[in-house]
């Protein structure tokens, strides 16, 4: 099937070459697409009113895995085949969340602060017991790098399924069953009702005495509160977290003083690696939906993921 693709904000010179080159007709938004792509997260544009416009478009490609903020216009076409960038910025996220891991372990935030010597301190990896919470390619690939550390892995997500790499795999009414005295909490899950704040102080009071959280997933599954309170009576040995709630994380927020909790700005994934990125997964599902074969990354307009 030749698809008629309107790209929203716009394609770079490669991704309109790599659709050409597999029969796509770039189109704008008044030539009746049979296919809308978003281009750029956080672009300005309003998604429901192409869609209004084009009953025809089947496919909808959006460009993060993280989709809670496509959720209603979603919900408002669910006829449509909607696709995500799921797994498509698993190694760059995954890799961050083990270097947020270790800053947290290791007191790097502590050292990065200090105009003196100072006392030792820090934690190794090595052995810990760590909980992943996620189903998706950055769990996964959480997972694979803790491996390479000895670790003991708990993976919480939807079913039961082992993920390759974990010892083993809970579903979310395990949750705080498997926190009890662990010594890393791995999050990398999506925003959903039944995710949104799953982290809260019961949860982060089972941990175990100087245990870490590192996040790269949603930073609405956790209450922020509870962390700040973790942290400050030292419950908690470290934080690293590459999204808050609320984010951006404002000016004088009691998070950026806290020693103990290292903040990078929602870059776990930067522009300059995503672009190649989801320009492979774009052209992937194109071709896959043109041959009739699934497309990765299919996103339930019901659910938001």
């Amino acid at each position: 099937m030749t698809h008629r693709i309107h790209l929203m904000p716009g394609g770079d010179e490669e991704l309109i070459a790599g659709l050409k080159d597999q029969g796509a007709e770039i189109v704008g938004a008044d030539e009746r697409p049979t296919g809308v792509v978003v281009t750029k997260m956080f672009a300005e544009f309003n998604l429901g009113e192409i869609l209004e416009a084009n009953p025809q478009v089947s496919w909808v490609q959006l460009p993060s895995a993280g989709i809670e903020a496509y959720s209603q216009v979603m919900s408002e076409h669910p006829d449509r085949t909607w696709t995500s960038a799921k797994g498509a910025y698993a190694r760059p996220v995954g890799e961050h969340g083990l270097l947020l891991t270790l800053a947290a372990l290791r007191m790097v935030t502590v050292r990065a602060r200090a105009t003196s010597w100072g006392a030792e301190g820090g934690i190794s990896l090595n052995g810990l017991r760590c909980v992943v919470v996620g189903a998706g390619g950055v769990a996964a690939e959480m997972v694979r790098l803790y491996r390479a550390f000895d670790t003991h892995i708990t993976v919480v997500r939807r079913t039961e399924a082992l993920l390759e790499g974990a010892d083993e795999t809970v579903t979310f009414d395990r949750l705080d069953e498997v926190l009890e005295g662990a010594d890393v909490l791995g999050l990398a899950a999506a925003v959903t009702p039944a995710t949104e704040k799953m982290i809260g102080r019961r949860q982060l009071d089972l941990l175990a005495d100087g245990a870490v959280l590192a996040n790269v997933g949603r930073g609405r599954l956790v209450d922020t509160d509870a962390l700040v309170e973790a942290l400050e009576s030292g419950r908690l040995l470290g934080a690293g977290l590459d999204v808050t709630d609320p984010e951006p994380l404002p000016e004088g927020h009691p998070l950026w003083s806290l020693d103990n909790c290292l903040i990078t700005p929602h870059t776990a994934d930067t522009m300059e690696m995503v672009v190649p990125l989801l320009r492979s997964r774009i052209l992937e599902n194109h071709r896959r939906l043109r041959d009739g074969e699934p497309p990765i990354g299919v996103a339930d307009p019901i659910n938001g993921y």
